[in-house]
């Protein structure tokens, strides 16, 4: 007879295989010691690509990258107790990003709940906010054969894992397995190794002649990120409205339409904006920023081009600039949302734009486009553009914008998988990345937090097969440090990590913290509380850790670690300073805009 818990441990990995699962992550722990050892007979056979993280939160990001960058279904396997509470910040960052990430909680048997017993806890429902479905896997009981144990476990585990997908009402999202496991938790017998050894062997046979050589069907949200295909076309088509979306009064008048391109809209938005000549703003993130694409957008928006904007089609989430938002709440503006699909961040009625299914719909809303409006947004995003980056070159020290375009820059030339950590350096981002073809950007831009963003990185190395090369801030660096820790024998994705060390919480400077910080009432508070400065020494830790460090403190030792090509593991650190951010910020946007209406003038 095989182990109870042996045969728990591989029906639930069959179950996550045949549903698309290609990388399992794993954490060490002894009540998930049987899913372990399946995983390892799975990832010997090759059914499986097994990654071992004894840091559970890295664990969960690293199942994050690796789902969100693929589409494909990622578990992350922990013991019980707090080691399942350490994934709820990647959970909720799959929640709200709609990523199918698989919470596998191996759990104490239901006798030990509520009774004391070491490392226990009340484990389901745990993440019932965040994951679209869960399920409690009680050990099957002393009847019934081994097969008609399996097609129990095998039944119960359907309905969560069919939630990964989502359908017409719900988005894409994280679930969780909850596997409560009585001992032994080990194999015991000869049966117990010819079990695992062929199931692993039947497995990777079966998936062998199943699993298909491209993208899966399942995307890690609405509009899919790698690689990134456009919108089927019963959905780029659309149905007719069934009533006009414009005013009848204003229907035939040329309109003044931007097409707002936030994160994960996907390069369909570019395309929608291109074939009907209207102006494309587009987050790095959106996946849309290629070719035509308005440079330095944000510092159009409060010129007199920009007050001329009436409708805005809205793809995706827009998540980066308070002058955005105050666009969609402009009174005159119509915002129209493009929405295939439910959206894991939206709930109906939250919010007042008109939302559409298709872009035919959004095309019907836009109407005629006034002559001459994208030469004016192009020539005009141009001439900021440009004024930005002879400001930034006047400089006498490197700035953000030089490491945030060297980075996008050499992202297109090499074809690198782009990760984008938060706060200030995907502004940066924003301000001046060109593409003539779109780079492949991933930033958890759910709740926008800078935990796991090494991890994430890894993930996204790990699931894609491609170099991957990633900016973060200092801060956003050493939250995750961890996320260095690779044991011996485990595959290492080709990561280059650029990280912008400046000493501190830089993206403070730029919000009314940075301008009370002035008052010298408030200065000490605001460089403690919100500066955080720390004295933590980049190249020591990556010694500690064994990852290769470059220091880039100028333009040519910036230059020349952006040539280098994205083999193996390493960082790239720069020195800036954070005092002079605030000036720096607000000139830059004074300068662009500046510039821009002297184009129009």
């Amino acid at each position: 007879m095989i182990t109870p818990s042996i045969l728990t441990a591989t029906t639930v990995l069959r179950a996550l295989a045949e549903r698309g699962m290609r990388h399992l992550v794993v954490s060490p722990g002894s009540r998930s010691a049987p899913l372990a050892y399946a995983a390892a007979a799975a990832h010997a056979s090759g059914a499986l690509n097994v990654h071992v993280r004894i840091d559970e939160r890295d664990a969960a990001f690293t199942a994050l990258g690796a789902a969100r960058s693929t589409g494909h279904p990622c578990a992350v396997l922990t013991t019980s107790g707090t080691a399942v509470g350490e994934l709820l910040p990647a959970v909720m960052e799959a929640s709200h990003a709609g990523v199918p990430v698989v919470v596998l909680s191996a759990d104490r048997p239901p006798e030990l709940r509520g009774t004391g017993a070491n490392q226990t806890t009340r484990q389901p429902g745990m993440f019932s906010t965040f994951v679209r479905a869960e399920v409690d896997v009680l050990p099957p009981g002393g009847t019934g054969t081994e097969a008609e144990q399996r097609a129990e476990i095998a039944a119960a585990l359907q309905p969560p894992l069919a939630a990964l997908a989502g359908d017409g009402e719900t988005a894409p999202g994280p679930v969780q397995l909850n596997i409560a496991l009585r001992d032994p938790l080990y194999p015991v017998s000869d049966e117990d190794h010819e079990h695992l050894k062929d199931w692993a062997r039947e497995l990777a046979a079966e998936l062998r002649g199943t699993r298909p050589d491209g993208p899966s069907d399942l995307t890690a949200h609405p509009w899919s990120v790698l690689p990134e295909p456009f919108l089927p076309a019963e959905l780029s088509t659309g149905s007719a409205p069934t009533a006009p979306l414009r005013d009848s009064s204003t229907a035939s008048a040329p309109s003044h339409p931007v097409v707002f391109a936030g994160d994960g809209a996907g390069r369909a938005a570019a395309r929608f904006a291109r074939e009907h000549g209207i102006p494309l703003l587009a987050e790095p993130s959106s996946n849309a920023r290629e070719g035509e694409a308005i440079a330095s957008y944000e510092s159009l928006l409060d010129t007199t081009l920009g007050r001329q904007i009436d409708i805005v089609v809205l793809v995706g989430r827009p998540t980066l600039s308070r002058a955005v938002s105050a666009l969609l709440r402009r009174p005159g503006v119509q915002v129209v949302a493009v929405r295939p699909d439910p959206a894991p961040w939206f709930e109906p009625g939250r919010r007042p734009e008109t939302e559409v299914r298709g872009f035919a719909e959004a095309a019907s809303a836009v109407g005629p486009v006034a002559e001459g409006w994208l030469s004016a947004w192009r020539g005009a995003g141009d001439a900021a553009d440009a004024a930005v980056l002879r400001y930034a070159d006047d400089q006498e020290q490197l700035t953000r914008l030089h490491v945030a375009r060297a980075v996008w820059d050499a992202s297109c030339r090499d074809g690198s998988v782009l990760v984008v950590g938060s706060s200030t350096v995907v502004r940066d981002v924003d301000l001046v990345a060109r593409a003539d073809s779109p780079v492949p950007v991933i930033a958890n831009r759910g709740l926008a937090g800078i935990d796991g963003t090494v991890a994430t990185a890894h993930g996204v190395g790990l699931g894609t097969g491609h170099p991957v090369r990633a900016v973060m801030g200092d801060l956003t660096f050493l939250h995750d440090a961890g996320g260095l820790l690779v044991g011996p024998g485990e595959q290492i994705p080709d990561v280059h990590l650029v990280v912008v060390n400046d000493s501190g919480g830089g993206i403070f400077q730029t919000l009314e913290h940075g301008g009370l910080g002035l008052d010298e009432r408030y200065t000490a508070a605001v460089e403690r509380f919100f500066g955080t400065p720390h004295r933590a020494g980049v190249a020591q830790l990556c010694a500690a850790y064994g990852v290769e460090h470059v220091r880039a403190a100028s333009a040519t030792e910036l230059t020349a670690a952006m040539a280098a090509p994205v083999v193996g593991h390493r960082v790239v650190e720069v020195p800036l300073e954070r005092d002079t951010l605030r000036e720096f910020n607000r000139t830059v946007h004074a300068v662009g805009a500046r510039a821009a209406e002297n184009f129009l003038k």
